[in-house]
């Protein structure tokens, strides 16, 4: 029996696909991903980009190719990456072909877009002679003109109906290496279209919340619809679809995931909002600490309580904790017992030095017990 079952979420079970060298679905971690925003046809700018995707923990990363141009330079772009690279195609089925052979992991298209059987066929052809996975991308911004018709509007049983459409095509093409998305801006329509979808098929499915909007807005919008349906256990691989920079949608990502348990990395920062009690700027101070911190991609927690309300019993809990205290001196607690007092002045660096030293630590003691599971 669970200590918290309260805590516990109940991962719906769907077949695994292979992105690259990364599983989607099955007992795989739940992947995040994001998507470059440079030309993919200057291939520097979009390798940069990626990089520091690569840096904020993506694992997997979505580039467009539109033209020629774009395919032709992917395949640079392919080789220099450390995480499989999905080409998102629309309409021509060509650049599919194109993509695939340069390299590309994934391939996003809806099939019943690209033309005839017999291009479907070629594609999924190309796509099996490379490795290659699909990422079926039904979107309600975009949806057939017959559904339309049909529903009148974009609704759970259009979006459903427009991927188990596609999906018969990749089907009837013997092709299984699939995964689905059902995306929509409207947080009540998208949620709705991925249960009932989740319902119907054994794929993985790719969660979203499309054009969610800026840092602030989308990142609600998204911790809305997509934890809705992490917590009820439906979800492979995520993506936050905002207008920020691409490493913003990473760390929001993995912040939803964080909230709910499902994967951890890098720092985890318990703070409170602040008020006229605070020993120190809270609120600076955790700015700063976010920000000096990114580098750590070890799981760790990180207290930082203005007061002595709340800030012992939060310090307890964590890792590292810092609670402001009279006289311009703070308490530090390491594993949640009090150790010593550091000035006001000297505090956000020592607090980085210790986080660093503590990350170093528990990666020596991951390094040893794999190194002892491996004998």
């Amino acid at each position: 029996m669970s200590v918290r079952p309260w805590r516990d979420i109940h991962r719906r079970q769907s077949r695994q696909i292979m992105v690259g060298n990364v599983p989607v679905g099955g007992d795989a971690p739940v992947t995040v991903q994001t998507m470059t925003n440079t030309l993919t046809s200057d291939p520097k700018a979009t390798i940069d980009q990626i990089r520091g995707c690569e840096e904020a923990g993506a694992d997997i990363i979505r580039v467009s190719c539109p033209d020629e141009e774009s395919t032709a330079a992917l395949k640079q772009i392919v080789r220099a990456a450390r995480v499989p690279i999905v080409a998102d195609i629309h309409f021509h089925y060509k650049r599919a072909l194109e993509a695939a052979d340069a390299g590309a992991a994934c391939l996003r298209i809806n099939p019943g877009n690209i033309g005839s059987s017999a291009r479907v066929q070629e594609v999924v052809n190309a796509a099996k002679a490379n490795n290659c996975a699909i990422r079926i991308g039904v979107n309600a911004g975009s949806l057939e003109k017959d559904l339309l018709e049909k529903y009148g509007e974009p609704c759970p049983e259009a979006l459903v109906e427009s991927a188990l459409d596609h999906i018969k095509l990749l089907q009837d093409a013997d092709f299984h290496e699939y995964k689905v998305a059902v995306k929509a801006s409207d947080v009540f329509l998208a949620v709705a279209a991925y249960q009932q979808l989740a319902e119907a098929v054994d794929c993985p499915l790719h969660l979203g919340i499309t054009e969610a909007g800026g840092l602030i807005g989308g990142t609600v919008k998204s911790a809305i619809g997509m934890g809705s349906l992490l917590w009820y256990g439906i979800g492979d691989t995520i993506r936050v679809s905002l207008s920020a920079e691409p490493e913003e949608e990473v760390r929001v990502g993995y912040e939803i995931l964080k909230s709910l348990g499902i994967r951890t990395r890098g720092v985890r920062v318990v703070s409170c909002p602040s008020c006229a009690r605070q020993g120190f700027d809270v609120i600076r101070t955790v700015e700063k600490l976010e920000e000096r911190l990114k580098h750590i991609s070890t799981p760790l927690s990180l207290s930082v309580l203005g007061c002595v309300v709340n800030g012992p019993g939060e310090a307890r809990e964590t890792d590292i904790g810092v609670t402001g205290g009279g006289n311009g001196k703070h308490m530090i607690y390491l594993s949640g017992v009090t150790d010593h007092t550091i000035a006001d002045q000297d505090m956000i660096e020592h607090v980085v030095k210790l986080v660093e030293a503590k990350a170093a630590e528990l990666e020596a003691h991951k390094a040893a017990q794999e190194a002892v599971a491996a004998e």
